[in-house]
């Protein structure tokens, strides 16, 4: 595969390139309406068939409006066409990655697009599936950087990908072995007894043992053995607060399985986490080469902390709370923590973590969940959160360094 032939028509004329999920993203959280773009996407897909960048991004557009499944259907369609897509690289490109990707929505992957976006470093995205082997024409590429999400859907596939990379001539960033472990209970088996680290014990169960402990045929303290009622209940692979909820007694199950279609959970013990004010408070770390940078930090009333659900847009004192975390990260969370942190990153043994967590009144590191996919981005308006560019541009500027010394031969 030429990398310069990827986006060519049959005409020779070449195509636009991939306008991206940062950009798309950023006008579908700014409540732009997206119907125009995916308009132009449709037109220009119907006029050149082998437009396969047109069809990607409309993938992109209408996954954003929640069309899942037309997505799904179109994203399909473009990878019949081609399978390496580039995003990125300025004029003077100095990093050049090829990411291993996967079929799927936007949780399917980690969106590393986010992290290089407007700088030197030059993508290309290889959409793999099951059973297939890497092309043995590849473009020139510094590294190989796996974007795979740890899932259900995933699983094989990254087991597949990684015995393909044994003996790999090429830098390889977030082996695929390590990231089959970062299920939430395989996260959890990693973590127990680290210094400094709280994660309670996650069980997963089918939805018969639910119903039985529902029933009282089968006892908590059986299933959870660090604690019982209440407990988090969450659908297998969900993600940003999908189907999560606290329950305090057996009814409560009885009343969640009575609404919930899937057919397995993850239970734990729901650890109270608020601060003497009453409110809670969750921040999202990246993990960069052993080293901590803030990505955010959400404050609300709610136990369910999610940034968009925490009135970070709304409240100006929320906001001036999360100023001082962010520019006080490097000499109080991250130092409070530092122990915490390393053993993580030894635990885990991937160059790049994502980490939601917080800090219990015991002052351990308290873990939500352990991920190389998740979203690190620098997309709030800059008016409201002018704080912000630093820290994200610190985060950015440490992923791209983690990115040269693989080149350059440093271990990680």
């Amino acid at each position: 595969m030429n990398p310069d032939t990827l986006q060519m028509s049959p005409t020779g004329e070449r195509y636009p390139r991939l306008i991206g999920l940062p950009t798309l993203m950023k006008m579908a959280v700014s409540d732009q309406d997206l119907t125009p773009m995916g308009a132009t996407l449709l037109e220009r897909a119907q006029r050149d068939t082998d437009d396969a960048n047109a069809l990607m991004d409309l993938s992109t557009v209408l996954q954003l409006r929640g069309e899942r499944e037309v997505a799904l259907a179109v994203q399909g369609e473009a990878l019949k066409i081609q399978r390496l897509y580039r995003y990125g690289g300025n004029d003077e490109v100095r990093i050049r990655v090829l990411v291993i990707m996967g079929e799927g929505d936007l949780m399917a992957n980690m969106p590393i697009e986010f992290l290089v976006e407007g700088s030197d470093v030059a993508l290309f995205l290889l959409y793999l599936k099951q059973g297939e082997e890497l092309p043995s024409e590849l473009p020139e590429y510094d590294l190989l950087f796996v974007a795979l999400a740890e899932s259900d859907q995933n699983h094989q596939l990254l087991l597949e990908v990684d015995a393909q990379l044994q003996g790999w001539p090429k830098p390889v960033i977030n082996v695929p072995n390590r990231i089959t472990h970062l299920s939430r209970d395989g996260a959890c088996a990693l973590l127990q007894g680290l210094p400094g680290v709280l994660m309670p014990l996650t069980v997963r169960m089918q939805r018969p043992d639910l119903e039985r402990l529902a029933t009282g045929e089968l006892s908590i303290d059986a299933i959870l053995t660090d604690g019982g009622f209440p407990v988090i209940l969450r659908p297998v692979d969900s993600h940003a607060g999908h189907g999560l909820a606290k329950l305090d007694d057996p009814a409560a199950v009885t009343e969640y399985l009575a609404t919930a279609r899937e057919e397995e959970f993850y239970i734990s013990r729901f650890v109270d986490y608020s601060s003497p004010d009453g409110m809670f408070r969750k921040c999202r770390v990246a993990l960069i080469q052993g080293r901590s940078y803030v990505g955010h930090m959400a404050v609300s009333a709610r136990w369910m902390v999610h940034y968009l659900n925490a009135d970070m847009l709304e409240n100006a004192s929320n906001r001036e709370e999360e100023e001082r975390f962010m520019t006080g990260f490097d000499e109080g969370f991250a130092q409070r923590h530092a122990e915490a942190f390393q053993a993580i990153t030894a635990s885990v043994g991937l160059e790049y973590l994502g980490i939601d967590c917080a800090e219990t009144a015991q002052g351990e590191l308290l873990i939500f969940e352990i991920d190389n996919s998740m979203v690190v981005h620098a997309m709030d308006p800059v008016e409201l959160f002018p704080y912000k560019q630093p820290a994200m541009h610190k985060l950015f500027g440490a992923f791209r360094q983690m990115l040269l010394d693989r080149m350059d031969g440093v271990s990680p």
